[in-house]
């Protein structure tokens, strides 16, 4: 192909007169050439082939195209990739290569669009008014927790007016971490807006119909209508719908998790997290108004939210049974609770960061929520009541190994010594905290010890005086009825009648 200087050489020598012959010669070019480059309209030289050559697909041309048009009519998740129709050709003899076969899909793609009319994907700019709507999505992203590798769930929450962004990181996506990125999103925030955009992932939607029908999970209803707002689900596989959120995504994969980030904890990876996004938003311009920063958009959009009510009571709640040892199962993992729900069934209302353990109306137990696998989480206290009828578990039962008491409590222990008889002297003075409590006992160990006085005897004796009623007020008597000679407490007068007898 000639480039621009050559066509422009040869048109300026043929109107200077020059022939084509001659042109040709000098510049090595056959006749044919000079004839196009002269006729080219201002210069444009280009070559377009009439007959695509397939040497290899030739023969497969048939069956490629039967494959590729049976494709397109699939739905989208049942689509196959080029690479497995690459193969499945191969199965049939195919001899070429995968971008050959990839190369001609795209001609055929571009081909049938070009006969059905239609271009490119074209998209309409969406404008959202202050306080109108946010976005909400999940990601995956991989960070280094407490020098393990690990693959968290990163919640993002977008404000469609100010682009304020949130994200906070998970260890799942479920219904409950749902909840929580909510809570603080709009604490974050600083207020609530009208509409929320989601896709329809199934912690929210339960059953997609045509078109914007949904049917929306029974707790995430009652969330939204808590923060007073009206949920929206996008078209299924329609992700330009929510396409700010959806390129906060990228954005904060590039800005925050690369290179990989490196914590203790998840608590501080998120304390960082919502610090960045304070940071981005101060130093990020309004991609419409770009006289402001994101933090003064959302400074601006705060009076047009609604106002933030209390955390909505975000758990999830499933049941389970107890077994004899006070133990419940959840998530995989065991966690204890107290030992009068033995064998009964109880409620889990699984929250973010903790679970909360119901019998009835009562809480018989609450643990900080573990995400690890086959652990068991022991509260030596549930079991407090069984140990008081079996003290001698004190020593080798599980939810008592390391065990931190008050420190009280500990020096007790450690003055009472070892063996059966001082473990059932401390479970006596333990077995009081349920009905005294806990400061009641530990004040009285405190009194015994400084009195120097190392024993349960003194200890219980002390909390039972303690237990005792106060003494009724000195009756006072009216005047009037006030002896004129009050006895006098003087034994001493005994002392003299016997002298007096003696003496007579």
């Amino acid at each position: 192909m000639l480039v621009v200087e050559t066509v422009v050489r040869i048109r300026r020598e043929h109107a200077g007169g020059k022939s084509i012959r001659a042109i040709a010669r000098d510049l090595r070019l056959s006749r044919k050439a000079v004839r196009k480059a002269i006729g080219a309209p201002e210069g444009a030289f280009t070559y377009h082939r009439a007959v695509q050559p397939l040497p290899r697909i030739g023969p497969f041309q048939e069956r490629l195209d039967t494959l590729l048009t049976e494709n397109e009519g699939l739905p989208r998740r049942d689509r196959l990739r080029m690479t497995r129709i690459h193969d499945l050709l191969q199965r049939e003899g195919f001899e070429g290569s995968y971008d050959a076969v990839r190369r001609y899909a795209s001609r055929w793609t571009a081909t049938r669009r070009k006969d059905a009319g239609d271009g490119a994907p074209a998209f309409i700019p969406l404008l959202f008014q202050p306080g109108e709507a946010y976005q909400f999505d999940w990601s995956h992203e991989d960070v280094e927790i407490a020098g393990a590798s690990v693959r968290v769930k990163v919640a993002h929450m977008r404000l469609c007016a100010s682009r304020a962004v949130y994200v906070r990181a998970y260890p799942r996506e479920t219904q409950e971490m749902v909840f929580d990125a909510h809570a603080r999103g709009f604490a974050f925030f600083g207020g609530v807006p009208l509409r929320g955009v989601y896709d329809n992932m199934k912690t929210a939607v339960t059953t997609v119909f045509t078109g914007k029908d949904r049917v929306f999970n029974r707790r995430f209803l009652i969330m939204a209508d808590h923060y007073m707002v009206e949920p929206t689900a996008c078209s299924p596989a329609a992700g330009w719908e929510k396409g700010q959120v959806e390129n906060q995504v990228q954005t904060i994969r590039g800005r925050f998790f690369q290179p990989r980030l490196k914590f203790a904890s998840l608590e501080e990876l998120n304390g960082w997290l919502e610090a960045e996004c304070r940071r981005w938003a101060a130093m990020q311009s309004h991609p419409e108004q770009r006289d402001m920063t994101v933090a003064e958009a959302l400074a601006a959009e705060r009076p047009a939210l609604q106002p933030r009510l209390a955390p909505f009571d975000g758990f999830h709640e499933t049941e389970h049974a107890v077994t004899g040892t006070c133990l419940i199962s959840f998530d995989r993992n065991r966690y204890s609770v107290i030992a009068k729900a033995a064998r009964r069934p109880v409620q889990v209302r699984a929250y973010a960061d903790r679970i909360v353990v119901r019998c009835g109306d009562a809480v018989v137990a609450e643990h900080p929520r573990h995400f690890g696998r086959n652990r068991t989480i022991y509260d030596p206290w549930h079991y407090l009541p069984v140990l008081a009828r079996k003290p001698g578990a004190l020593r080798n039962g599980a939810p008592f190994q390391g065990w931190e008491l008050p420190p009280a409590l500990t020096r007790l222990r450690r003055k009472l010594g070892a063996g059966d008889e001082a473990d059932r002297r401390f479970v006596r003075v333990l077995a009081a905290v349920m009905s005294d409590g806990l400061d009641a006992v530990d004040d009285a160990i405190r009194e015994a010890l400084e009195a120097g006085a190392a024993s349960d005897e003194v200890v219980l004796n002390i909390l039972a005086r303690r237990r005792e009623p106060p003494r009724p007020p000195t009756i006072i008597t009216a005047e009037d009825l006030a002896l004129v000679h009050p006895p006098v407490a003087n034994c001493a007068r005994y002392d003299s009648l016997r002298d007096t007898s003696a003496a007579a």
